[in-house]
């Protein structure tokens, strides 16, 4: 018979898993020998959130099982962070924790705490491994944390019982749910009917479509039907945002927000498509109004109550929006033309300030690196005021290549997000973009990618401040405290961490840095230097 450490590899591997991440410790060694033993590699990472954060950035890429390895008390505190991202963020995200036996905790208390108390608020599940009880266990979490929406699942293996024989159960996996359109009936009757009426009707598209594989489906009904298209970051590409009718991302920025909510208000119909408002700001609080026809086909039913519909529809979205428009005849859209207007005004609103010199800042920045990737570059991006101005200005041709913490909005993802996009996209370009505060929260992870060969391209926005912070004490007439950082040489640490590193002060320059940077065999660090008040009026 199996061990239980042995039983939960195999059955993850199984299941698709390739790479764990995390920090080992005596609590965990028969599970990492056991990962290694069924061909999962253990890839080791300097913190556990960041090991997170690299399995969620695998996942992306691969869709294989997240798995994030974290030893006793200090080790699955650390991972409370990512955890609670990944709940937010839709991350199916499988934590194992190694843990002193039951019976011993009674009395040992050396690093000793609650593992289910602490994992169960910021989790869908958390097992407590049981004997004769491991297969049937790690088949519930894969299912649960696959489930809409997706989520974490952690299981806590005592270590007595990793080494202890399990019965070999038969494969227990259940089957996925067959896609779920809406019934027949009256309410998908109107829901047609308003849509064969809109002479304006919008589209807005958020995370489900992505784990509903609609992307497709999204791109074909928009451009048949003419339907202009407002996604959540989260969704950026699943309409290539050189369409016409791709309206580009919204979130965090007001200055978007001063152009879409009044065309959303303009709307005569309003389809809301996979859309979960948690990666919205408050301005997104109930954007239509109760009068409004809204049809929503969503993943989950509506708990949050950021908005309403007139008609909703829980289930598939791509099996929901195929019955909501199959047969309903193409006809022009939006006379007035405003959607077109909205589109050229936000790309206006936010191309960099002026030519040469004149726009070397954050927006020239990220202008220059578009031109500078290929459409199917993965570019992964830290919290910050960088973050937003970039979710704006950058444009996707596919979902998936712009992956950043959008829910939780946590610091600290990018470098160890395009770590695990990097290990599955091969030769494919991956560029992280992060703030100064963020690279130096999290600097240990470029030693992660040096020892394996990473060939990440790290592009810092350097500015010497937590610019967002920054912007909020301004914008409240508050004194400036606890938002100056040092004057970092990132290119020096960069070399001196095994990396290579380089400063950018122009498009050109940058320009050229990427290109060595996306043949080099290791990590490569471009430190942008930019002005601590460049952000003003950004976005």
């Amino acid at each position: 018979m199996p061990t239980a450490a042995a039983l939960i590899a195999e059955r993850l591997a199984r299941a698709g898993c390739t790479h764990a991440f995390g920090m080992p410790g005596g609590e965990v060694l028969s599970l990492v020998a056991a990962l290694e033993a069924a061909g999962i590699t253990f890839v080791l990472a300097r913190h556990e959130n960041a090991a997170g954060f690299m399995a969620e950035g695998y996942w992306h890429r691969t869709g294989r099982p997240p798995v994030l390895v974290t030893t006793i008390g200090p080790g699955l505190a650390n991972a409370v962070n990512v955890t609670l991202n990944a709940l937010q963020d839709q991350v199916p995200l499988i934590v194992l924790s190694g843990s002193v036996d039951p019976a011993e905790a009674l009395t040992y208390t050396h690093q000793v705490l609650d593992h289910g108390q602490v994992m169960r608020p910021v989790t869908k599940a958390s097992f407590l491994a049981t004997p004769g009880g491991v297969a049937v266990m790690v088949d519930k979490a894969l299912a649960i944390a696959r489930d809409d929406r997706p989520g974490p699942v952690h299981i806590d293996l005592p270590i007595a019982l990793a080494d202890a024989q399990e019965p070999a159960r038969p494969d227990l996996a259940r089957p996925a749910p067959a896609p779920a359109a809406p019934a027949p009936g009256e309410a998908l009757d109107r829901a047609r009917g308003w849509l064969v009426d809109a002479e304006r009707p919008l589209m807005i598209a958020g995370i489900d479509v992505l784990h509903h594989g609609a992307a497709e489906a999204i791109a074909a009904v928009c451009r048949r039907l003419s339907i202009p298209l407002i996604t959540t970051y989260k969704a950026k590409g699943v309409l290539p945002e050189d369409d016409p009718l791709a309206l580009g991302g919204a979130g965090l920025s007001p200055k978007a927000d001063r152009r879409l909510l009044p065309l959303i208000a303009e709307a005569d119909l309003v389809l809301s498509v996979g859309y979960d408002p948690i990666e919205m700001r408050i301005g997104w609080r109930d954007p239509w109004g109760p009068e409004k026809r809204v049809v929503e086909l969503t993943a989950a039913p509506n708990h949050h109550y950021m908005h309403q519909a007139a008609i909703s529809f829980v289930g598939d979205v791509g099996a929901g929006l195929r019955a909501l428009t199959d047969g309903i005849a193409p006809r022009p859209t939006w006379p007035g033309g405003e959607p077109a207007a909205v589109r050229t005004a936000l790309r206006r609103d936010f191309a960099p300030a002026g030519d040469g010199a004149d726009d070397w800042g954050p927006a020239g920045v990220f202008a220059a690196l578009r031109q500078a990737l290929p459409d199917d570059a993965v570019v992964t991006v830290d919290s910050g005021a960088h973050r937003i101005l970039l979710s704006q200005q950058w444009t996707c041709a596919r979902p998936r290549t712009l992956l950043q913490s959008t829910a939780f909005c946590t610091m600290n993802c990018a470098l160890p997000l395009g770590i695990g996009a990097k290990l599955a996209a091969g030769d494919r370009p991956v560029v992280a973009v992060v703030g100064d505060g963020g690279l130096e929260m999290g600097l240990g992870e470029l030693a992660t990618a040096r020892d394996r060969g990473i060939a990440l391209v790290v592009v810092v926005l350097a500015d010497a401040s937590l610019a967002l912070i920054d912007l909020k004490q301004r914008a409240r007439k508050l004194p400036s405290a606890g938002v100056t950082l040092g004057a970092t040489d990132f290119a020096a640490v960069a070399e001196a961490m095994g990396c290579h590193g380089t400063t950018a002060t122009d498009a050109a320059t940058l320009a050229d840095a990427v290109a060595v940077g996306l043949a080099a065999d290791r990590p490569t660090v471009i430190a942008c230097p930019i002005d601590k008040r460049a952000y003003e009026g950004a976005f």
